[in-house]
């Protein structure tokens, strides 16, 4: 498995291989769900910018309010999902150590995800590796 120290590479790893068995049980390339998933690893690897300026406790609030409509849609994928295949949620629990960490990271721990020994993080890509 991926590094201790790099949730994301293990959640794209378990999703990588995942995508493969999948290919492997229909005998189809996924194209276009690879294509979202390395879009996932470029969105989930972002590392947050500093703010240049200080914002106010509007601006705090309206930015908060955008990520809660975010989140929201993301948990009604999930129960939706969920709830449409027993298969899901047993997928979901069991890999919850490897995505919850990513999912849950704040922006220090997203930078210490992807700056590693002074490396810029827009050099560092997600790994998907092929097996």
């Amino acid at each position: 498995m991926a590094e201790e120290g790099k949730p994301d590479a293990q959640l794209f790893q378990l999703l990588s291989t995942l995508l493969e068995q999948v290919e492997t049980l229909s005998n189809q390339e996924e194209v276009e769900l690879r294509a979202k998933i390395e879009a996932l690893g470029l969105e989930v690897t972002k590392v947050p910018p500093k703010p240049s300026k200080h914002l106010d406790e509007l601006e705090i609030a309206e930015e908060l309010d955008k990520l809660s409509a975010k989140l929201d849609e993301v948990d009604q994928m999930i129960s939706s999902a969920m709830a449409a295949d027993p298969q899901v949620q047993s997928l979901l629990s069991s890999t919850a150590d490897v995505w919850m960490p990513v999912i849950t990271a704040n922006a220090d721990e997203r930078r210490a995800f992807t700056v590693t020994d002074g490396e810029s993080s827009h050099e560092e890509q997600p790994v998907l590796p092929s097996q």
